[in-house]
């Protein structure tokens, strides 16, 4: 670690608990899934037919974060807070951008973390699924990525035979807005013809990135890694469908099968980075940017509920660190993190900082992550999901969630800690804990921004007739 990491650590006392010492900064490899649940990966145990054994190395080695977290239990705005360092609510990206086209995107007066890393000196590329904005000056080459190989909208069919075929008889029928789904991935700016099965070809990007900035001796790396597995449509090869072939649901086999291959693939890259030289002074990042969508294969137990849920299944996700120069592994860390996080910790790697203009919401966690102790003690972390004229709301606060959803019949309080399933509401044995979280929430939602675009347009016509945001019914403890 450079001196930069060393003089933060002696300032806040830490710098006895400092593991290692690197001499350069890290490179850093962000992989990011879709929809991947609490419970689809094998290293935390809660489903043995889940096969992720290159996942689970890497986790089993490095710092394990347990209460890691999202800032919006939907792809966007979850995508968004990574990016930014911001919570989405504050730029108005709540909802995820326009269906099949979209010609809006994240604010340009953003600096996005890429753009960030990108003037410290990193090179940078990003593969895979952006679901940031579609318009020039939204997509990735015009926000801090050197390069760009994946699609620009939310999600995307898996066999290029399949897809190519039904968006060339679309554009011959003469439609001018084409589903996300089925448009020709894009190098940079170019349309290009792809022949591999996704997953395997955003694999095949990343080896073939990593390899090349092995030869670059002057700028590490940062690559954003965002597979759209096993977010659907539920389509995986026959040899990886194999191996799971005991499992009689098909939608369970088929999403286990796509995580197989982001598992495979990460065998790939790790190899790539060890044969290159890389792999000691290489800080990985694996997160899912939701958790999984039960209807679809997904599975987050022993959490409550799922994708799109303020209850913990819905944004309570796998997430660790790897990085064998830099961090002591082999490590569970318990106090909560989140994807906000990132912008900060991965300056501070970088031996930068943010412009002085550039609000961040998270938190540089590196020095508090090597001393085991919280980066935010008897701070709140915020999650807000609008719904037809109400909202569900998650504040966790050290060791205590408290929550409401359309479900709840009004506030709950968990210790989440000891309960992870929030079973046991405490909110008659602590009420002002409880009131006293819920009026934190309030005064973070009042500075939030009105939604800038709707995911469809029904949203938007409940958003206006519901006379929404509505705040003052929402953060009323009963």
């Amino acid at each position: 670690m450079k001196n930069h990491v060393i003089k933060l650590l002696a300032a806040v006392g830490l710098l006895a608990a400092l593991p290692t010492l690197a001499a350069e900064r890290p490179n850093i490899l962000l992989i990011i899934t879709d929809d991947q649940g609490y419970a689809d990966v094998g290293y935390h145990g809660f489903d043995d037919n889940v096969k992720t054994p290159n996942l689970d190395a890497l986790a089993n080695e490095g710092v394990q974060f347990t209460s890691g977290y999202v800032a919006h239990p939907f792809c966007g705005p979850s995508r968004t807070a990574l990016m930014t360092g911001r919570y989405p609510h504050k730029l108005g990206a709540e909802f995820n951008l326009p269906v099949d086209g979209s010609t809006v995107g994240i604010d340009t007066n953003e600096m996005f973390v890429s753009k960030a890393l990108q003037q410290a000196g990193y090179h940078t590329g990003a593969i895979g699924k952006w679901h940031l904005g579609e318009e020039k000056p939204y997509q990735p080459n015009s926000r801090g990525f050197d390069e760009f190989y994946g699609f620009l909208g939310g999600g995307h069919k898996y066999f290029p035979q399949e897809y190519e075929a039904q968006y060339n008889k679309a554009k011959a029928s003469g439609v001018k807005r084409f589903n996300d789904y089925i448009v020709p991935l894009v190098r940079n700016r170019e349309e290009v013809k792809e022949s591999e099965y996704l997953t395997d070809a955003f694999t095949r990007e990343a080896v073939s990135f990593i390899d090349r900035a092995s030869n670059n001796d002057q700028k590490p790396f940062f690559l954003y890694l965002a597979y759209n597995a096993p977010h659907v449509p539920l389509e995986a090869k026959e040899d990886d469908l194999a191996v799971f072939s005991h499992i009689e649901d098909k939608k369970r086999r088929t999403y286990l099968a796509m995580v197989y291959a982001v598992d495979r693939g990460i065998a790939q890259i790790v190899d790539t980075l060890k044969s290159t030289g890389q792999f000691e002074n290489t800080l990985i990042v694996f997160v899912s940017d939701n958790g999984g969508k039960r209807k679809w294969g997904g599975v987050n137990l022993p959490l409550q509920e799922g994708k799109g849920s303020a209850r913990e299944g819905g944004h309570r996700v796998p997430m660790f660190f790897h990085w064998p120069e830099g961090l002591k592994g082999k490590v569970k860390y318990d106090a909560p993190v989140s994807t906000l996080d990132y912008y900060p910790t991965f300056l501070a790697l970088a031996d930068s900082e943010a412009p002085k203009d550039k609000v961040l919401d998270g938190k540089n966690i590196l020095p508090h992550v090597v001393a085991n102790i919280s980066a935010r003690p008897g701070e709140s972390l915020f999650i807000m999901r609008h719904r037809k004229g109400a909202h569900d709301v998650s504040i966790r606060r050290d060791d205590f969630k408290a929550v409401l959803t359309t479900t709840t019949g009004g506030w709950k309080l968990f210790n989440v800690a000891d309960d992870i399933a929030e079973s046991k509401d405490l909110s008659k044995k602590y009420p002002q804990l409880l009131a006293d979280m819920v009026k934190d929430a309030g005064h973070w939602a009042w500075s939030n921004k009105p939604p800038r675009w709707f995911h469809i347009h029904r949203e938007g016509d409940e958003w206006r007739s519901a006379d929404m945001p509505r705040y003052g019914e929402t953060f009323k403890v009963n």
